[in-house]
């Protein structure tokens, strides 16, 4: 099988660590079907704006390599994507949504490559997974208005799938009503045009949409279950994505949630479009 693409955005080792071990759990990634991408750690030397696709004979053999001329690389993702079963883009300190005079240069070297990245993915209709910064990253792409509306504190929420959503193979054997971990300063306020509306919340509308026939992206975190976001909790805490001052109730509600369901979507993902070399 050709393995799943992880793209992460972390600066923080042990998340990087513990994200890619709560994706590859709840996913049922056997050994070597889920790789990493650090998406930041290759251009925090240099973060400045992409020089665009090599040239044609200038490419070199991996994918992911660059040509001395290219500083800093601009990423090959037609060969990427071709040597991949789908990507998978988890969550992200950074905020698609934020003005562009507040961002880091590196933040916005990231921000151009995904941006580089699915064109080629939409062009394909090629399978792919956003979990919570690819909710913005997917939208923004494609027309959503994405802003701080409908954020969430880091926690339990209750999600309601759709009509449609029951229709969609990603939902198959997944509870109409169910809990899910969230945490997040920006979500899609309206739809792209043509999105499918895939599941709700009560804070926050869009908990789930589709694209095309293969790309999807939810505001709540199928990769993270309880261990992690406990994790992400002490690391984040002072991060804005809840209350220090609540910091324990905040913990008590996750102990006590029961989250079964959404590592489903991310196990159906992985079945559905897993495809050999």
């Amino acid at each position: 099988m050709l393995p799943f693409l992880l793209i992460q955005t972390r600066d923080d080792d042990a998340v990087v660590a513990d994200e890619l071990r709560s994706t590859a759990e709840l996913g049922g990634f056997g050994p070597g079907e889920l790789v990493q991408l650090q998406l930041d750690r290759i251009f925090a030397e240099d973060p400045r704006p992409a020089t665009g696709a090599p040239e044609p004979g200038d490419e070199a053999d991996s994918p992911l390599a660059s040509s001395e001329q290219q500083a800093p690389p601009a990423l090959d993702w037609p060969a990427i994507l071709q040597a991949h079963s789908g990507v998978i883009l988890c969550g992200s300190p950074f905020n698609s949504s934020d003005p562009e005079e507040s961002k880091s240069a590196l933040q916005r070297r990231v921000e151009a490559e995904l941006r580089r990245m699915l064109d080629e993915v939409v062009r394909r209709d090629y399978p792919f997974f956003g979990a919570c910064y690819g909710v913005g990253t997917l939208g923004l792409h494609q027309g959503a208005v994405v802003d701080r509306t409908f954020s969430e504190e880091a926690g339990p929420i209750r999600v309601t799938v759709t009509p449609q959503g029951r229709q969609d193979p990603l939902l198959a054997d997944v509870e109409p009503v169910f809990q899910a971990f969230v945490g997040h300063k920006e979500a899609v306020r309206t739809l792209p045009p043509g999105a499918v509306l895939l599941a709700g919340g009560e804070a926050c509308p869009v908990q789930m949409f589709r694209i095309g026939a293969n790309m999807y992206a939810t505001q709540f975190h199928p990769e993270l279950d309880q261990r992690g976001l406990l994790h992400r909790l002490r690391v984040y805490a002072n991060h804005g994505y809840y209350d220090p001052e609540n910091a324990q109730e905040r913990f008590d509600a996750v102990r006590a949630a029961e989250v079964t369901q959404p590592q489903r979507i991310l196990a159906n993902f992985r079945r559905r479009y897993a495809r050999s070399a």
